[in-house]
């Protein structure tokens, strides 16, 4: 059976409404889509870190809930767990604080097994960090090596914006290693200074990665590969909060390839049908998210979708 890997880093998110703690959960860009994907059945795994502290306990507790394998977290013992606030405005957009104490040594942990065909996703500034680099590739090389599908999201927030020079190297570098690569088209104006979708594409992303997705919130997605190029619009709908919209989006894609049976050998020769298939899911999913405080699908809608 196919599954999915993924690496990044786990947050507790505390969500702020109108200036009050509104409620709080596990968080991480990478972990969100996981959450999904383990309530929609997929066997799932993360390679993370956490602290030996409570947040750590909530965080490892929450994945054991949510089928994920805790197998690959590490705990350190010197440092804290990660926290966000996450503060809402009146569209529901989220603007993030974030308090991290990590310590010196990190991510101290061995090589899931992957096998031809599963799928290995990676992104945000967890994967440009030059601490946790060296380790991120040994990851990539191993999933590459395997013939995984690799899915990158790179996240970009306007927080890293002024560095977007100094990380460009390591940008291309992943962009290299991906069979995928989805943003939105405020990461890539974080990157590149640019908003043109296809311009982006061409200048930018064509000559390491063939497929490339962008999402443009209610303005839909565009998809190009070298013999595709495809805009699929979203249906509208009244955000409750937008945190992790393009996580699911990503999850969605990934239960797509899963759900449609598309391996690694089959990206090169996906139909346009195929494709709208994939990203349909990734659709359902993201606007599901939309309508609720949290920071990936119900339970409920899982049970249902997955039927």
């Amino acid at each position: 059976m196919r599954k999915v890997i993924g690496i990044g880093e786990t947050i507790l998110d505390i969500i702020f409404k109108n200036n009050q703690p509104h409620t709080a959960v596990p968080g991480g860009s990478v972990f969100n889509g996981l959450v999904s994907l383990g309530r929609l059945g997929v066997p799932v795994s993360f390679i993370s870190e956490v602290g030996n502290d409570r947040v750590g306990d909530i965080i490892r507790q929450f994945m054991e809930e949510n089928h994920i394998s805790t197998e690959f977290v590490d705990r350190f013992p010197d440092g804290k767990s990660p926290i966000s606030l996450a503060f809402l405005d009146k569209e529901n957009n989220a603007n993030y604080t974030f308090y991290k104490d990590y310590p010196k040594q990190r991510l101290e942990v061995p090589l899931p097994v992957i096998n031809e065909d599963d799928i290995f996703i990676f992104g945000s500034y967890y994967s440009l960090n030059p601490v946790l680099r060296e380790r991120m590739v040994e990851f990539l090389e191993y999933a590459k090596e395997r013939k995984a599908i690799i899915y990158y999201d790179p996240n970009f927030r306007k927080a890293h914006a002024h560095e977007a020079i100094y990380l460009t190297p390591t940008i291309l570098d992943n962009l290299e290693y991906a069979d995928i690569v989805r943003g939105s088209d405020e990461d890539f104006f974080n990157i590149f200074g640019k908003t043109d979708a296809k311009r982006i594409y061409t200048d930018h992303i064509k000559f390491y990665c063939d497929r490339f997705i962008s999402t443009h919130g209610a303005g839909g997605v565009n998809l190009y590969t070298s013999k595709l190029e495809e805009h699929f619009d979203t249906a509208p709908i009244q955000p409750v909060s937008t945190i992790g919209a393009g996580d699911n989006f990503n999850a969605g894609i990934i239960y797509g390839l899963l759900k449609y049976n598309i391996g690694y050998h089959d990206l090169s020769t996906m139909s346009k049908e195929a494709w709208e298939k994939v990203i349909r899911c990734g659709m359902d999913l993201a606007s599901e998210v939309c309508q609720s405080y949290d920071n990936y699908i119900s339970k409920e809608f899982a049970a249902s979708y997955s039927r």
